[in-house]
């Protein structure tokens, strides 16, 4: 479940999205994460990695035990804008520097020949789209600056991720999987429109922010609309802190798809 290291003790955060392509009214489940006509399961992940290097093998040996369609991964520290194979996957990234930041999206042999678009907004935002029988999926990796970080930076990626969602029609699906690094807390408290009251954590400025971002662009938070043990909810463990900051992100209508 964990790479090694305290640094990479982060747990993956995934999603089940099933349902008939074009339409959710007859859900339907396939083997292997293969499409077929009329029915489909999609299992969407993101994971704050820590770093790549040295770990890409085995990220997709977990993706594929997991049996992960699509990943979002964020603090990547690869430098460029570019793509790479990486066992059966297709790993595409955005990055700057060795040192810090960094995000991409990984999907599996069955989608990767389907992915039309890839854009790469900065090294803290990237999205794709793949186009399965007409229907068009947005998948956006996102990673928010830190806590400690400077206002003017908070402000341009809300700004850039704002941009992005903006720009996707409503008629296409839309998953945002990313490390926010804030917490919404452990109930909706007033945002009972985005935050489905499972949740871990006291509630602060990155989390209100992650909820206001939500109720404007019509999203909830996925992972927050199931009951979940403690252990579960918890996307970050070290020897003296648990967090949970890791979330995904789909559009209101499409929330029946979620499956866990």
């Amino acid at each position: 479940m964990f790479l090694d290291g305290e640094q990479f003790i982060l747990a993956f955060v995934a999603l089940v999205i099933e349902g008939r392509l074009g339409s959710c009214s007859r859900p339907g489940r396939v083997g292997s994460g293969k499409w077929v006509r009329g029915a489909s399961r999609l299992r969407v992940g993101s994971w704050n990695i820590g770093t790549l290097t040295g770990k890409s093998i085995e990220l997709v040996k977990i993706l594929k035990k997991r049996k992960i369609n699509i990943a979002c991964v964020q603090e990547t520290k690869w430098v460029g804008p570019k793509a790479k194979e990486v066992d059966g996957y297709k790993l595409w990234f955005s990055g700057r520097s060795n040192y810090r930041n960094g995000v991409g999206i990984l999907v599996d042999s069955d989608l990767r020949d389907r992915v039309v678009e890839v854009r790469r907004v900065t090294d803290r935002m990237m999205s794709i789209k793949v186009v399965v029988e007409g229907l068009t999926l947005n998948i956006i990796s996102a990673y928010a600056p830190q806590a400690g970080l400077g206002e003017e930076e908070k402000r341009r990626f809300w700004e850039d991720l704002d941009e992005v969602v903006g720009g996707i029609p409503p008629t296409e699906k839309l998953f945002v999987g990313g490390d926010f690094n804030g917490h919404i807390g452990p109930i909706s408290g007033g945002y009972d429109d985005v935050h489905g009251g499972f949740g871990f954590g006291a509630r602060n400025g990155g989390g209100v922010a992650l909820l206001d971002f939500a109720r404007a662009f019509g999203l909830v938070i996925a992972n927050s609309s199931f009951p979940k043990k403690e252990e579960h909810l918890v996307t970050f463990r070290s020897s003296v802190a648990k967090t949970q900051i890791d979330f995904l992100l789909l559009r209101k209508d499409d929330k029946g798809l979620c499956k866990d």
